[in-house]
């Protein structure tokens, strides 16, 4: 039987969202003309960091940030950034602001400026020496600010050369990607949540993120590159090498959700099916971890605090499924 979120849990979760400037990208011209748009334009401005970026988990359009500008510490983690700069582009499209067009550009060039040589991103910049400074597929960060670089090329803010150095940097990061996929046994598997930024190696995060394969970050990513105007030989095989890694990876006859104050693994052979967000690199098979960065085969071996703070299943790989039955080169 599907699980039904209590009501307490779906408050508390509504509760919780936090909006994006990039939610407002909904609205008509208009409204950006408006003294609303203009507020909204001005507070996400006062929002961004003297190295261009802005911070994550933070609504910059509701109201002004009235500290002290060193004290912002941007990222690309969490949507952050690439939300702010999509709003302000369409901002100045509008209405002409040049505080919106000079704000874009510092970001714009702050990305840049973040891509390391070999194409990959860290989760912020400058990176530091921590796991930060890995190249960051977590929470979709590299893809955002690859799908940031594509869409920049319909920027009226932009000028030419800043066009052309999208477009190379895009290229780099696509090459980066398909050198970062996990290859095993001699077949292109999946990715995971951060890559080693010298060796390209799947690597440590926090202390229950340890080197995997990504059920949740890898579905982006195949995404993302189905999406490509002109995918290269090394893409179309590194795509169906990740969507064959899927199929294998599977869980069927199993829902996972909310009961009460818990989540659970129940079985429900109506269910969709499941993939766990964590994949041994040796075993192949679903691991999981509290804080001291043990693995467990269950869910159920770990507290509750991490057990319900983090996403560990979920239906991830229906998500490309449709669009890779459709795509021309598979």
């Amino acid at each position: 039987m599907p699980l039904r979120p209590t009501l307490a849990a779906l408050l508390l979760s509504l509760a919780n969202a936090t909006a994006s400037p990039e939610d407002l990208l909904k609205k008509p011209d208009s409204w950006f003309r408006s003294d609303e748009g203009k507020e909204a334009a001005a507070n996400v401005l006062s929002w961004q960091s003297p190295e261009g970026s802005w911070l994550k988990n933070q609504d910059t359009s509701d109201k002004p940030y009235t500290g002290k500008a060193e004290s912002l510490d941007g990222t690309f983690d969490n949507k952050a950034t690439t939300g702010e700069l999509r709003f302000l582009a369409r901002a100045f499209r509008v209405t002409g602001d040049t505080k919106c067009r000079d704000a874009v550009i510092k970001g714009f060039d702050h990305i840049l400026a973040a891509q390391y040589p070999n194409g990959g991103w860290p989760q912020f910049h400058p990176p530091g020496k921590k796991y930060h400074r890995h190249i960051t597929f977590n929470d979709g960060t590299m893809v955002r600010l690859l799908e940031f670089l594509r869409d920049s090329r319909d920027f009226k803010v932009l000028d030419p050369d800043r066009h052309k150095k999208a477009a190379a940097a895009s290229d780099r990061g696509v090459d980066c990607i398909v050198k970062c996929q996990i290859v095993i046994s001699g077949k292109p598997t999946v990715w995971c949540a951060q890559h080693d930024e010298v060796t390209f190696a799947p690597a440590k995060a926090r202390d229950y993120e340890l080197p995997s394969l990504s059920g949740a970050e890898s579905a982006g990513i195949l995404r993302f590159l189905m999406d490509l105007e002109k995918p290269s030989p090394d893409v179309i095989r590194a795509v169906k090498g990740g969507v064959a890694w899927f199929d294998s990876a599977k869980l069927s006859g199993y829902r996972y959700g909310k009961s009460g104050k818990d989540r659970v693994l129940e079985k429900d052979p109506g269910a969709p099916p499941l993939w766990a967000r964590l994949y041994d690199l040796d075993t192949g098979k679903p691991f999981f971890c509290d804080r001291d960065g043990i693995k467990k085969d269950s869910v159920y071996q770990i507290g509750a605090e991490r057990r319900n703070g983090y996403a560990w299943y979920g239906n991830w790989g229906e998500s490309f499924a449709k669009d890779f039955a459709k795509w021309p080169h598979r």
